[in-house]
């Protein structure tokens, strides 16, 4: 066994990893993307390879630590939060699929403007995202890269600008496409790794995967403080977990243009449904390996082995110190490979949503009748632009204590972006919503979830009811203020779930894609 941590060997499948995803995110740029095809693909990438890149720009390397670290750490109680996947996905298979193929959106904001008829709720929802993917993008490359220094005493910076030049050379070269086909392949190679990480440490396990169901018959699944429900529906338990979770994700598919951006690569409904299913069955496996391997670790660690010897080790370093130090020369190398593809798949998804957001939802908006080639030049521009000053705040980061400011800035970001789901469900779901409910939605709900997340004491509200509060404080005052001011007019045709019949009664526009 590998004891002595990080080898020449390692660093060389670390490197043959790293060249060759630039050289295939090169070959896929190889034909030069133009205006739409830039932005949403040329409809030659088949859909499960877009599933596989919801997939691994949904797990991020914070995710990759952080699950394994929860479970060894405490029981499987955050596990239930993946199966929020199974209220978000047949949610947004039912409402909202068909109604942005139907309407063929170029981006997420694009159905705002479209449905509530204003331009600058389109650019305002555009901004807020943009400025949440800029503080999400500097984490990304930041944390991970803490672990990778440690680990293999490579300089942090260097770490941080090659993840992100890669990223960029790929997103700036070939658009959407290059983006989906990398992403494909940091995928593969990151459930490869988990798979063969589980299969190893239940290898070192006396007992196996017995000796990890029996920890989780006693305490380590649910512990006995943990409930499955509380009557105060704002407490934490494992029913709001999983119907909190499940409400954020279909806020994510509905309003976050990372996701959406993968949505407008067809307009076939089937293919979308096909897309949306596999990245639910992929999430939720990976997730569940990922919690059996805390648990694992935990018995390896803790029950078979000297607690002492890693009393010092943080629960989401753990994972990191066990793929060091256990696993034989070379697999180590792949491991975390799969971890730098975990970051890569995110940022590069972060620069072309970035990019395609700010070149569409702004600066089309702001300068009307741009050709197909500048859009496309605006558009690399933006995401060398944004790669850059990504790197750059990173290595910020890296030498200096703004870590907590930035977790802060990224909570409240993620919080009011969580906060434009309840403006597009609002869309969604009433005819009669006009853009004055639209716009006291969006502020009314941004002030109320201000107050509950700094105002209130922290236990008042579990973190798992933001959603469930946000969505309803929005439909109900977007609701009375577009009673107040309406004058009868009722939303474009194909905007909302009352025209989902008829859309797919008339399939006519779907088989031309």
């Amino acid at each position: 066994m590998n004891k002595t941590g990080f080898t020449m060997v390692d660093l060389f499948i670390l490197i043959i990893y790293l060249i060759a995803v630039l050289v295939a995110g090169l070959y896929f740029s190889k034909k030069e993307m133009k205006g739409k095809e830039f932005f949403k693909g040329d409809g030659s990438v088949p859909w499960y390879v877009t599933s596989v890149s919801i997939f691994a720009t949904m797990l991020s390397p914070i995710s990759f630590l952080g699950l394994a670290g929860n479970s060894y750490a405490g029981s499987w109680i955050l596990w239930f939060a993946q199966i929020g996947i199974l209220i978000a996905i047949p949610l947004a298979i039912r409402f909202i699929l068909p109604i942005f193929a139907r309407m063929d959106i170029d981006t997420a904001y694009d159905y705002l403007d479209r449905r509530f008829e204003s331009k600058s709720l389109r650019v305002i929802s555009a901004i807020l995202f943009i400025v949440y993917q800029l503080g999400r993008m500097s984490i990304i490359m930041y944390l991970p890269s803490i672990g990778l220094a440690t680990l293999t005493g490579i300089d942090i910076n260097i770490l941080i600008i090659l993840m992100g030049l890669i990223a960029i050379v790929y997103s700036y070269t070939g658009g959407l496409k290059s983006v989906l086909w990398t992403d494909f392949i940091q995928g593969v190679v990151l459930v490869s790794g988990v798979l063969i990480a589980l299969f190893i440490l239940l290898k070192d396990i006396d007992g196996g995967l017995g000796a990890i169901t029996n920890e989780l018959a006693n305490g380590k699944f649910i512990a006995p403080t943990e409930k499955i429900f509380d009557p105060n529906i704002l407490s934490s338990s494992i029913f709001l977990i999983v119907f909190g979770s499940g409400l954020t994700i279909f806020s994510s598919y509905t309003s976050s243009q990372d996701l959406v951006q993968r949505f407008t690569t067809t307009q076939n409904i089937k293919k979308l449904n096909k897309m949306l299913f596999t990245n639910g069955v992929l999430s939720l496996g990976i997730a569940t390996i990922f919690y059996l391997i805390g648990t694992g670790l935990y018995v390896f660690y803790k029950v078979q082995n000297d607690p002492a010897s890693t009393s010092n080790i943080a629960q989401d370093q753990i994972f990191m110190y066990f793929i060091a130090y256990q696993l034989p020369v070379g697999v180590t190398g792949i491991i975390l490979a799969a971890i730098y593809a975990a970051a890569q798949s995110t940022i590069s998804t972060g620069l072309n949503s970035v990019a395609t957001s700010w070149t569409l939802d702004i600066q089309d908006v702001v300068s009307k009748g741009m050709s197909d080639k500048r859009r496309t030049k605006i558009a690399q521009f933006v995401s060398l632009l944004v790669g850059i000053f990504s790197i750059v705040v990173s290595i910020i980061m890296a030498h200096s204590d703004i870590k907590s400011a930035y977790e802060w800035f990224n909570g409240f970001m993620g919080l009011v972006l969580g906060i434009l789901g309840g403006v597009f469900i609002l869309g969604f779901v009433s005819k009669k919503a006009n853009k004055h409910g639209a716009y006291a939605a969006l502020i009314v709900s941004t002030i109320v979830m201000v107050c509950v997340k700094y105002i209130l004491p922290p236990e008042a509200v579990n973190y798992w009811a933001y959603s469930l509060i946000s969505i309803t404080v929005s439909l109900i005052t977007g609701y009375i203020v577009s009673l107040l001011t309406g004058n009868n007019k009722v939303a474009p045709k194909y905007t909302t779930i009352h025209d989902i019949p008829e859309i797919l009664a008339d399939s006519s526009w779907e088989k031309r894609h």
